[in-house]
């Protein structure tokens, strides 16, 4: 008999695992306890894959002999209790396609920067005219790819959850930009669980891998101490401090040094701006020199990059009044960073789900920047409750186009008006990207 895998969740994680489950010749079933998008229906449809939705049938689940489980489903559902306490193996869409590819992996963790240093490094390597796809926490999933293409690479964005699932798969380069709190809810309020999440990055590396790392990053610095890795370790940060192969020089250019690898260019040139993109561009910059990409490929790309769409992106200026959505500044640290980087008073447009947020860093920006809050959302209470006589003007919303018109209202000529909603998106839209469309939309018709 085949061997059964059962696929929990029909997105496109979900259902680019079902497609390259079946195509290696498991007998496959999907189930979804939500409706599945017709776009992912057709796909089942096409592949002649067997799905339920809107349920989770026990007696169709527990037969199977491994089960692959969407990001997005909590280890406290119950159907994942259920399993658990049947015994039977959960993986990660991850860990499960890279069983059937030989490409090299080069994969990109954090708490923040992860879209933009694994968009960076694609637009690389793509430049230097490698065979290579982009895949994980972003785009078209990685089983699906693996199943109808070949590549010769894969640069895969992996969040915490996807992580969570990886057993034997093993990355040739893997990066670790930083660690903040976040989605401490799914790690019952514990940060060491989210920290050990994130350094399952580097399960099962050897002497012939590299590991790249801020070393500016205290978390990061401290779990080190706890390990010993045999990769090749390659730490970026802000300024030399020991053995930095990456960093920012007295005259204000990033260098890379390592090996035979001596690299500068003016920090300036760097297409993207902002003290955290220094960080992105220095993880990127170390990544294609490991690859051997040339130097003039690597500095074009730094400086022609085009970005990320929900991430700084600048949407329109009305009447003096710059537009930005930050949409996917999912966390408190991500926020930060985008209020540091504008110049200028802000009215600020934030909430949401909040994910166990704890304000207090923010404190400092806000007080020097931060002119009106728009909270929009469903609950502003934690917003109100860390923000209340700190901001003078403090308006709530339960829409875009009201948080976007009253922001407008507020906002003065030479202004930002920033979309940085530090929280998750899903009591008002369906993700973050859905949430950044309707801010664009709503300003346009401004």
């Amino acid at each position: 008999m085949d061997k059964r895998i059962v696929i929990l969740g029909a997105g496109e994680s979900g259902t680019g695992a079902a497609i390259l489950a079946k195509k290696q010749g498991y007998d496959v079933f999907v189930s979804d306890n939500d409706i599945i998008k017709p776009k992912y229906k057709e796909m089942l449809y096409d592949y002649e894959i067997q799905w339920e939705e809107e349920k989770h049938t026990e007696k169709l689940i527990l037969d199977a002999d491994e089960i692959i489980k969407s990001p997005g489903i909590p280890e406290r559902s119950a159907i994942v209790q259920a399993i658990r306490k049947k015994g039977i193996r959960i993986i990660s869409e991850i860990e499960f396609a890279a069983r059937f590819t030989d490409a090299k992996k080069i994969c990109i963790t954090g708490s923040n920067g992860k879209t933009t240093t694994a968009s960076l490094i694609h637009h690389m390597m793509r430049k230097a005219g490698l065979n290579a796809g982009i895949a994980g926490n972003i785009g078209r999933s990685f089983a699906q790819q693996v199943a109808e293409e070949v590549c010769d690479y894969y640069v895969l964005e992996l969040s915490s959850f996807q992580l969570d699932g990886l057993y034997e798969f093993k990355a040739d380069i893997a990066i670790l930009l930083n660690i903040t709190p976040d989605h401490l809810d799914r790690y019952d309020y514990n940060l060491q669980e989210y920290v050990d999440s994130k350094f399952r990055i580097m399960h099962n590396l050897s002497e012939d891998e590299f590991f790249i790392f801020c070393s500016d990053d205290e978390i990061t610095i401290k779990e080190l101490e706890k390990i010993v890795t045999k990769a090749k370790q390659l730490p970026f940060a802000r300024r030399k401090k020991d053995r930095e192969v990456a960093y920012i020089d007295d005259e204000d250019r990033l260098r890379i040094e390592f090996d035979n690898v001596n690299f500068a260019m003016s920090v300036s040139d760097l297409i993207l701006k902002g003290m955290h993109n220094q960080y992105n561009s220095m993880a990127a910059g170390i990544t294609g020199n490991v690859l051997r990409i040339r130097k003039d490929l690597i500095r074009e790309s730094l400086m022609d990059f085009q970005g990320v769409e929900h991430r700084l992106e600048k949407v329109l200026k009305v009447h003096g009044i710059q537009f930005i959505n930050d949409s996917k500044a999912t966390n408190v640290n991500s926020s930060w960073y985008a209020l540091e980087s504008v110049q200028g008073r802000i009215v600020w447009i934030a909430g949401g789900v909040d994910k166990g947020n704890d304000y207090n860093p923010l404190m400092d920006l806000v007080k020097e920047k931060v002119k009106a809050l728009i909270c929009l959302g469903k609950d502003h209470a934690k917003l109100h409750k860390a923000f209340d006589g700190v901001i003078e003007t403090i308006v709530d919303t339960n829409n875009m186009k009201e948080a976007v018109r009253t922001a407008y209202f507020l906002a003065s000529n030479g202004d930002t008006v920033l979309l940085s909603p530090a929280c998750a998106s899903f009591d008002l839209f369906e993700n973050y990207e859905d949430r950044g469309w309707q801010f664009k939309e709503a300003v346009r018709e401004l």
